[in-house]
């Protein structure tokens, strides 16, 4: 058994997306351009309407998957194919862009907290151009596990504690954790030993997360290994995500995330022509 430890801090910058969203940018920025196999995290949280009442009008994704997780408020996705489907507190969505989608995450309030995450991740090269599919998860259907005193987890992806998560047929065999530590609670949990991980606290002032001390706002890009541990001085949740890294080529251009350039050229032209 081989411990995880901190290789790698970052902080979330402030940016807008969008319509205008403010958001922080995790991953997808200077100090964390990726993590194979993620492309992306935002955490956007405002209890102002002018933060996010414009929303994410429609626009195109193309070769990866974009992953919705609320925790306060109300959105509602649409696309060019028809879909459509509402997200409030707790819900996931795992979207499969696949060969091309057009479609709108828009706020379905005028005012109070909005509040969640959207995460990318991407898609190997064999499934890069499959058929576009929803993952549209309620808050029901999440199991919720207590593993020991004084920690509550959502399982969205993977397994924890004899609960399996509903996310089903991700090639990158993903992990996705909500974990909530009550003052004094202390946890070790088992990971994929070759999956890339990372630890984002997001409540409360901070967490112990492999040892170390990270702060509200802070990300931790894991070593790899087995075994990963959490403790808390006082209350806090943490996000733990993690994944097969794919080890291909990534060529990225906005919203298309392909193997080369001449992929990308070929995206943007579907694009134009109407394809998607």
């Amino acid at each position: 058994m081989t411990q995880r430890s901190i290789v790698r801090r970052v902080r979330g910058m402030d940016t807008a997306d969008g319509a205008g969203v403010k958001l922080k940018r995790v991953i997808g920025q200077p100090a964390l351009d990726m993590l194979d196999p993620f492309l992306l995290l935002d955490e956007f949280r405002s209890d102002q309407p002018g933060d996010y009442i414009e929303g994410f009008p429609e626009h195109p994704h193309r070769g990866f998957e974009t992953v919705t997780y609320m925790l306060a408020g109300r959105m509602q996705h649409g696309d060019n194919h028809g879909n459509r489907g509402d997200l409030g507190p707790g819900s996931v969505q795992w979207m499969t862009a696949g060969r091309g989608i057009l479609h709108s995450e828009m706020p379905q309030q005028e005012e109070g907290l909005m509040w969640g995450f959207q995460l990318w991740v991407n898609l190997p090269a064999t499934d890069k151009m499959v058929e576009p599919r929803y993952q549209d998860i309620p808050p029901g259907d999440i199991p919720v596990v207590h593993p020991v005193d004084g920690v509550t987890v959502r399982v969205v992806a993977g397994e924890l504690a004899g609960a399996k998560g509903p996310v089903s047929a991700v090639a990158t065999e993903p992990v996705y954790l909500d974990i909530a530590l009550d003052a004094g609670a202390r946890f070790e949990l088992d990971l994929p030993e070759g999956h890339s991980a990372f630890a984002y606290v997001f409540d409360g002032k901070s967490a112990v997360v492999a040892g170390e001390s990270l702060a509200r706002s802070e990300l931790a890009v894991l070593s790899r290994g087995d075994k990963v541990s959490f403790a808390a001085d006082d209350a806090t949740r943490v996000l733990l995500v993690a994944g097969r890294p794919l080890a291909e080529p990534v060529a990225r251009y906005g919203p298309f995330v392909m193997n080369t350039p001449a992929q990308i050229h070929e995206a943007i032209a579907d694009f134009r022509a109407g394809k998607f």
